[in-house]
């Protein structure tokens, strides 16, 4: 008796503690991980996942909350354990290894032709895994530079637009020009220097890896990869053009020396301009300038952020109905006015409240169409790649400690021996 009543609580437990799946009234419950962390963001997809289930009474999404920080190894042990979220929020730089390895699910055939037609093909290129659709990208940031407005009107250079930029050479120029008695033209936070320095050498016309004809990836540091990493050296160590101390910051720890008039522009990702808002003293003037631009124009890498469905989800259809529903034209708009971020959809990219002048928005949208899928979207081994061999190697160049022979060698002898075993 004692034994049949522990089977009975225990049964009952699993019960309780399970989600996703269908419960015995046939109702199907979906586990949608996002990972939205800005309070505005975080509110917005909650109220799209509660107008979807005030509409769809037979299949109900559950919110769970998620973490950038740790998701890709969250997820892969979610994936081995079998007990993956059905949609998934992800960037799609993280994407190539889960899709090879057959943790997602390919939604060439789940997704209807509007939502395929309205998202341009150089964003789909961020998702598309051999012949498969793996993820739906929906919000992109290019990287920008937000100026202290006042400072470069007072030192009279020539401000930057979208139809006529800076190119790096004016660039360096502009940044030593503007330094001077414990300020800098420039802060550079590279706690995390490797996407930072991929994604803007395609301005340069980088590539860094070079896809054979036996599907096989190499990396090669040539000479137009080396342009932005030079400029970044050249500002540190030579020009003094750049603060040494934020070399090893992240993008929120230069805000109060921005904000203290010690630097006059700091590269950010275009979302940061949410913090700008909340946290600038005020009356700080402020502006958002496009980076600089090279042989490739104003191209610069972006990773999307993306949704996807787990190959393991027994209900892949209305999964992929409710990311449809969550990337409608009017909710794209919602998302990225929370996030701070441009869509990738077309429609929404052309609304009305991200194209005002207030906040920068005007200056973000007109780089969208120059926005290409970063070097490493469809690498396999790239995030050990990474952060094993590029990050390091990139810190100690930018501080000084190693010069660009060594980080050549670094990144494609050590960087070649790590993605030769994703490729064999």
């Amino acid at each position: 008796m004692r034994a049949r009543l522990m089977a009975l609580v225990l049964l009952l437990l699993l019960a309780g503690c399970s989600s996703g799946g269908t419960r015995d009234d046939g109702r199907i419950t979906l586990r949608f991980q996002s990972l939205a962390w800005q309070e505005e963001s975080v509110e917005a997809n909650k109220e799209l996942v509660r107008e979807w289930n005030a509409t769809h009474p037979d299949v109900r999404v559950e919110y769970v909350q998620g973490t950038w920080g740790s998701v890709h190894d969250q997820l892969l042990t979610a994936f081995e354990g079998g007990e993956a979220p059905d949609i998934i929020h992800d960037a799609s730089d993280d994407l190539a290894d889960f899709a090879y390895g057959g943790y997602l699910a390919d939604l060439t055939e789940l997704l209807p032709a509007r939502l395929k037609s309205d998202i341009p093909p150089r964003s789909w290129e961020t998702t598309t895994f051999g012949d498969g659709i793996y993820g739906v990208p929906f919000l992109q940031e290019p990287r920008v530079l937000i100026a202290n407005a006042k400072w470069l009107k007072r030192s009279g250079v020539r401000i930057p637009t979208a139809e006529k930029p800076w190119s790096w050479a004016e660039f360096r120029r502009i940044t030593e020009q503007l330094s001077g008695r414990g300020t800098y033209g420039i802060a550079w936070p590279l706690k995390e220097p490797v996407s930072a320095t991929l994604n803007l050498s395609l301005s340069t016309g980088g590539q860094l890896f070079h896809r054979g004809a036996d599907g096989k990836v190499t990396v090669r540091f040539e000479a137009a990869d080396q342009v932005v990493p030079r400029t970044i050296h050249a500002q540190a160590g030579t020009d003094r053009s750049a603060s040494p101390t934020t070399l090893g910051s992240g993008g929120s720890d230069t805000l109060p020396g921005f904000f203290g008039g010690r630097y006059a522009m700091v590269p950010l990702g275009f979302s940061y301009r949410q913090q700008i808002v909340q946290q600038a003293p005020k009356g700080f003037d402020w502006q958002v300038l496009p980076a600089p631009a090279g042989a490739g124009g104003l191209t610069q890498g972006v990773s999307p952020q993306t949704l996807s469905v787990a190959q393991d989800s027994p209900h892949k259809k209305e999964a992929a109905a409710f990311i449809d529903f969550l990337l409608r034209p009017r909710n794209m708009v919602r998302l990225a006015l929370g996030d701070w971020m441009l869509p990738t959809g077309t429609q929404a990219l052309n609304d009305p409240a991200l194209r005002t002048p207030e906040h920068g928005w005007a200056t973000g949208t007109a780089l969208a169409a120059h926005l290409r899928p970063a070097p490493a979207q469809t690498v396999r081994g790239y995030p050990e790649w990474k952060d094993k061999v590029a990050t390091p190697a990139l810190q100690e160049y930018y501080s000084g400690a190693i010069g660009i022979r060594e980080l050549r060698e670094r990144l494609e002898e050590d960087g070649n021996l790590v993605l030769a075993r994703y490729q064999r």
